[in-house]
């Protein structure tokens, strides 16, 4: 039996192309316009697993995303990096000069930005998925606007491509993750990276002696992100990854930040797949 994935957005987008390269070209897909929809079809049962981008190298992390796997309880069970190259495109026959509108995902045309600085005249439009604007523009036969999507999408959607490869950065690359509502056990023999969450006492210091420990317990810090405490003001959780050699070293990091956070949660533990630069 076929796992279903929930992605955000549609055939043709990012997060469609991580699901056949981490699931099988095959793979059955549950789309999603939004993030928050993607968590309901895990919860809901209409999805297994999920597909979900949480950093990019140039945009930095999705932080609203770091907050809805943790309040909705959900695990990450594993990773997948993609190398991201966007490009504008429009319908057959339009040209450069026909263009008035560029439509995209925010985190699409801010990866673009020196490209399209180029075109001051160009009204820049926020959409919520970069395929679904593709498809969109290719039903309604839109002529002035075009997207800017993956090749698959232009492919996908008959669409002309205007200017290829316009990303600001060429190592342009997007960590996604692997969600399930429960957790699935990887051996500890596999496991080498996980995701964590912790509170500590508004105290002096308390960040540091952490990372302190962290570093004894020879744990490499990927990532580290804070977020405030809603209810709490003031406060904050900090979200962080940590890759390592052997398990052993981690489990003694964990057993430590139990007794020195207020709160300890482990979102995930599973395989580092970050690809050599």
């Amino acid at each position: 039996m076929e796992v279903k994935v929930a992605i955000q957005g549609i055939k043709g987008s990012f997060h469609h192309q991580v699901a056949q390269e981490y699931f099988g070209e095959k793979v059955e897909v549950e789309e999603c316009l939004s993030f928050d929809e993607l968590v309901d079809s895990i919860l809901s049962g209409k999805a297994e697993q999920a597909v979900m981008a949480i950093e990019n190298s140039i945009a930095g992390p999705i932080i609203p995303n770091y907050a809805l796997i943790d309040k909705n309880n959900l695990h990450i069970i594993g990773e997948h990096y993609l190398r991201i190259h966007q490009n504008l495109m429009a319908l057959e026959g339009q040209k450069m000069e026909d263009i008035t509108e560029v439509h995209s995902h925010p985190m699409a045309l801010l990866q673009c930005m020196e490209f399209l600085k180029k075109y001051p005249a160009i009204k820049l439009v926020e959409d919520k998925d970069t395929a679904e604007t593709a498809r969109r523009i290719q039903e309604n036969e839109i002529k002035g606007i075009a997207a800017i999507a993956s090749k698959t999408a232009a492919k996908m959607y008959g669409l002309t491509i205007l200017a290829p490869e316009i990303q600001t950065i060429n190592h342009n690359m997007t960590r996604f993750v692997i969600l399930k509502k429960q957790n699935s056990f990887v051996s500890k023999e596999e496991i080498n990276r996980a995701s964590l969450k912790f509170e500590l006492d508004h105290k002096r210091g308390s960040l540091a002696a952490v990372l302190n420990v962290l570093s004894d317990c020879k744990m490499n810090l990927t990532k580290i992100q804070s977020l405030p405490k809603i209810e709490t003001p003031w406060k904050y959780s900090f979200f962080v990854d940590v890759t390592f050699d052997k398990y052993e070293d981690y489990a003694k990091a964990k057993s430590l930040l139990e007794i020195m956070a207020e709160y300890l949660k482990v979102l995930g533990e599973y395989k580092n797949s970050k690809p050599l630069l």
